[in-house]
């Protein structure tokens, strides 16, 4: 599968804008504490990395999306899509990804399909 294939999926199993929030979190934590990792010297801070990306990441997919993380069935697209989530929220145009993929009824309000007042375009 090409990356612009799975691109639109990965933004549909995270319709919920809590879920991504707790994504961006994790992804920044994580790229932190792996920077922290290569400046200190400490491969501890990897492992420590890994926890702080995925842990709350996969929570938030059973709490709140209840569905199953896309890493499991693509790992290397699914971690190329949390960094490309994380560019487009910081460069503001995640939403007109959204768009594309959720339509505009939920993402021009930052909805997802399982968020009260959404509704199907």
């Amino acid at each position: 599968m090409q990356f612009e294939e799975f691109w639109p999926r990965y933004l549909r199993s995270h319709a919920n804008p809590n879920t991504r929030a707790i994504h961006l979190a994790g992804t920044l934590a994580g790229l932190g504490l792996a920077a922290a990792a290569v400046v200190t010297r400490r491969p501890s801070l990897l492992a420590a990395a890994l926890v702080a990306g995925y842990g709350p990441a996969w929570l938030s997919h059973a709490v709140i999306e209840r569905n199953r993380p896309e890493t499991f069935s693509e790992p290397l697209l699914s971690l190329q899509a949390d960094f490309a989530m994380l560019g487009h929220a910081l460069c503001g145009t995640l939403g007109r990804e959204l768009d594309g993929a959720l339509g505009k009824a939920g993402s021009a309000a930052g909805l997802g399909p399982n968020d009260a007042g959404y509704r199907t375009p």
